[in-house]
């Protein structure tokens, strides 16, 4: 069903896109004329914002049937609006972790949020993208204002540096996806990734494959998997612990729609070719991403490893078929849940002139702060896939859709490397429970909110392994 965009009524299903562009000019006007003299105003009122346009979005964004908008560039779907509240909580709970840290370093200021939300409109939009063009005004949209996150904090050589090198590698990156497209474009005559779909079939000439194989490596690159995956480690310790957390955990949402909307869907009859292409990413971002991960005595930095091993698993999800993109989205979603946990430990063990970004700084947590060091317990087993938490489910379910494609090898090697990475989660639990502190660290922070928010966060990493069956149906249903 086509609506046209001149017709008002026609806009819900687009309601909070036209939501967050409004409120993000409502704060910057805010911020301008009344953020210099109340600090924390814009923070609470982005919180107050992502809080309505939430509510919005369920009384007024459900679609019966796939819906389509703006001459077919945008389309509203089921797996649309749950990713976008999803969108909607992970960005909220990032900002409310973070709040106390920024403070802490005196980068408190308006345009930090500003940009979150500027980075979350271009996730919906990737969210909704059903043409070309769509598609990399959500890349664009999301990658520029998470460049400017990561350098935000001006007074940090070190911010500085990682950001550039983020945005050199992302405008390759982003010329890449480009050129694909064109290619793309070119060859079939349509920007609308339906009518691509319909177009592209064997036998695919020597521009499809060469426009296929230009946007694998875009996508990779977005993704992280190796070998294009050189900026996110120094991206992860360079930046701001709370850009951080925020660059490894809500951008996972865009990236996965993404992979979905333009190589599931719109490049659907390319399928045998960029499935192969991704089976030999996702072998070398499992290998390269946990082999590497062991020998990190950066926390950050090990968890940026961490991320790429992860977007292995991710990307096997797609090699394995419709059922494996249910997996994939199931652990996109589980992923996100997690390392917002997990980072959020280290901003509340941090303290100003104190980044706790070192594994030796969480020897001996369990005696200083016996509350963050279970929250951390819980979201390491989850990561390492320890039953019964979420990450245990979320393994299974990609090592289940490989084997019913026949993808034996596949899960052999996925197993053995996820026991290479249980050793280095278990590391931190060794660190926390069973070494005494090495020196003296301050107190962590005790933000009630914030712990409460935490405490939540990992009982959910928890209820959701004892009770996986809603969310692994849930997610199954979007995609089918």
């Amino acid at each position: 069903m086509d609506q046209t965009f001149l017709d008002p009524a026609s806009l819900a299903p687009a309601i909070a896109e036209i939501w967050l562009v409004c409120a993000i000019c409502v704060l910057l006007l805010i911020e301008v004329f009344a953020g210099v003299n109340r600090r924390g105003l814009t923070a609470t009122l982005t919180l107050v914002a992502l809080a309505l346009g939430a509510a919005l979005l369920v009384r007024y964004g459900q679609v019966p049937q796939r819906t389509l908008l703006f001459n077919g560039t945008f389309v509203a779907d089921q797996l649309g609006v749950v990713l976008k509240l999803a969108g909607f909580l992970f960005v909220a709970v990032a900002l409310l972790y973070s709040r106390a840290y920024l403070e802490n370093r005196n980068i408190q200021r308006g345009e930090y949020y500003v940009l979150a939300l500027t980075a979350l409109l271009g996730i919906f939009v990737l969210v909704s993208a059903n043409s070309l063009v769509t598609v990399y005004l959500g890349v664009e949209l999301l990658a520029l204002s998470v460049y400017a996150m990561v350098a935000f904090d001006r007074d940090s050589g070190v911010s500085a540096e990682s950001a550039m090198k983020y945005f050199v590698l992302g405008a390759i990156a982003s010329g890449t996806l480009l050129y694909g497209m064109s290619l793309i474009y070119g060859l079939t005559g349509t920007l609308d990734l339906g009518e691509i779909a319909v177009r592209l079939h064997a036998p695919l000439s020597a521009g499809v494959v060469l426009g296929l194989t230009f946007i694998v490596v875009a996508v990779a690159f977005k993704l992280g998997a190796v070998p294009f995956h050189m900026w996110l480690p120094d991206v992860y310790e360079g930046a701001p612990t709370s850009v951080t957390l925020f660059v490894s955990t809500v951008p996972k949402i865009g990236y996965f729609a993404l992979t979905l909307r333009l190589l599931a869907q719109a490049l659907a009859g390319t399928e045998a070719e960029w499935t192969q292409m991704l089976a030999a990413l996702a072998v070398l971002t499992l290998i390269v991403g946990n082999v590497v991960a062991i020998v990190q005595t950066n926390l950050k930095r090990m968890l940026a490893y961490s991320a790429i091993a992860n977007v292995g698993f991710i990307v096997l999800g797609f090699v394995a078929g419709p059922d494996g993109y249910a997996a994939a989205l199931y652990y996109t979603l589980q992923y996100v849940l997690v390392v917002l946990g997990a980072f959020g430990v280290i901003l509340l063990v941090s303290a100003k002139g104190f980044e706790a970004d070192r594994l030796d700084d969480y020897k001996g947590l369990h005696q200083r702060d016996p509350l963050l060091a279970a929250a951390m317990l819980a979201l390491m087993f989850s990561l390492a896939g320890v039953p019964p938490f979420i990450g245990f489910w979320a393994k299974l379910r990609i090592f289940q859709a490989l084997w019913e494609t026949h993808h034996l090898w596949l899960v052999v090697l996925a197993a053995a490397m996820s026991v290479v990475g249980a050793y280095y989660y278990l590391r931190v639990i060794k660190l926390m429970y069973f070494d005494e502190p090495a020196g003296e660290h301050p107190a962590a922070a005790r933000e009630v909110g914030v712990r409460f928010a935490l405490g939540v966060n990992a009982a959910a990493v928890l209820a959701l392994g004892l009770l996986p069956e809603p969310l692994l149906d849930l997610c199954a249903r979007l995609i089918h």
